[in-house]
């Protein structure tokens, strides 16, 4: 039996296995969550005058310590349309163009205003250039806003419309199908009187995990443990990522590698060393990847943190699509660790991390309270109370 794969072997492997989906151009309301296709240049400089920064009065800083005349107005998107001269002011407000000629800002609370005249108030002048955002302070026009592959947050949108973009070249959604398998298993919901039935939960809990991301999933239901049925569910599936739960690892019923073989696809890589989730595959089929993920919920979801988050966002054009961990000190000590990863549920108990005292891949309860994932890596030796480990938090 092939020795099993790191963790970081694995994703390499998917990565390495996966094809990045077109790219498209869309409205800036539709880009949010996207990965940019391409460099996002600023078409303009931000801002693009010098503005005020505070209300007041704008005058020429060797003037002071005054008095000035004031001669007029600046508004934002009403610019003073002349410029000022010798003891001249005009009256500002923030966002407003500086008028020609002034090169600093008297606050208001800095000024006496008696008709049109302005003297200075307050505990001080102030320094030359005082309150002005100079043109281009935060971008000029040409530097590069986004790079390449990154995802777009809000701040990201926000940042891309004021440099002068209405819309953005992105990778499409991806195309997902959740298929589950297990004779065992019954629609969540389903009245039933036999107890060895178990409610389906893993499609709703994967849909759950990728509503963020963008995708479409299709949860295409629960498939019997026969071969013809599995053949058949791949052969129909139309995806870029089809997620399989349960039936990956190598009893007599665990089915998902020989269908996927049977429906024209392949295995590229199976058996990971991480706990939960060992069982966990890789492969493809036509046009499409196909991860097996195991059945349990835990390992399901710990599988679908490590590697089908990973995988939708490579595909989608992230330059980097791997989860980054924290660091956190222990609340209690953990025991030194064999040769997989594991990856702990945790709670934080007075700014410290604790992992969960049971860790069966199988505990629902326990992974719906943690609050992250503790990464142990293989070998690690034991740890004590306030050493500092890696953490994946969670949503």
């Amino acid at each position: 039996m092939n020795p099993l794969l790191s963790v970081a072997d694995a994703q390499a492997r998917l990565f390495a296995l996966a094809p990045c989906v077109a790219s498209e151009r869309v409205p800036l309301a539709a880009a949010a969550g996207r990965w940019t296709a391409e460099p996002v240049i600023a078409l303009r400089a931000q801002p693009g005058a010098d503005l005020s920064s505070m209300d007041g009065y704008a005058i020429r800083f060797d003037d002071l310590p005054g008095p000035w005349r004031v001669i007029g107005e600046s508004a934002a998107g009403r610019a003073f349309g002349g410029s000022i001269g010798r003891g001249e002011a005009v009256r500002i407000f923030t966002g407003a163009a500086m008028p020609a000629g002034a090169d600093s800002v008297l606050v208001q609370e800095e000024a006496d205003h008696d008709g049109d005249t302005l003297t200075l108030a307050g505990e001080g002048p102030p320094r030359r250039g005082a309150s002005v955002r100079r043109r281009g302070l935060d971008f000029d026009q040409d530097t590069e806003l986004i790079a390449a592959g990154t995802r777009l947050t809000p701040a990201a949108i926000a940042l891309a419309a004021t440099g002068g973009h209405g819309a953005l070249k992105v990778n499409r959604r991806l195309r997902i199908v959740v298929l589950a398998t297990g004779d065992e298993l019954v629609a969540p919901g389903t009245a039933s009187d036999d107890p060895l039935a178990l409610p389906e939960g893993n499609s709703a809990m994967l849909a759950a995990m990728l509503a963020d991301l963008p995708v479409d999933v299709t949860v295409a239901g629960i498939v019997p443990d026969q071969l013809d049925a599995l053949v058949a569910a791949f052969s129909g599936a139309s995806a870029d990522i089809v997620v399989t739960t349960g039936g990956a690892s190598v009893g007599d019923h665990d089915l998902v590698r020989p269908a996927l073989e049977a429906a024209g696809g392949a295995v590229d890589f199976w058996r990971i060393a991480v706990r939960p989730g060992k069982p966990m595959l890789a492969g493809r089929l036509t046009n499409a990847m196909v991860l097996g993920l195991p059945g349990n919920p835990v390992s399901a979801f710990v599988t679908a943190t490590l590697f089908l988050r990973p995988l939708i966002a490579a595909m989608a054009g992230a330059a980097d699509p791997l989860p980054h961990p924290l660091r956190a000190e222990l609340a209690e000590p953990l025991p030194a660790n064999d040769h997989r990863q594991d990856y702990l549920r945790g709670t934080f108990v007075d700014g410290r991390v604790s992992a969960a005292a049971m860790q069966d891949s199988s505990m629902l309860a326990t992974l719906a309270r943690a609050m992250c994932l503790i990464v142990r890596p293989p070998h690690a030796p034991p740890a004590a109370i306030g050493d500092t480990v890696d953490i994946l938090p969670l949503a």
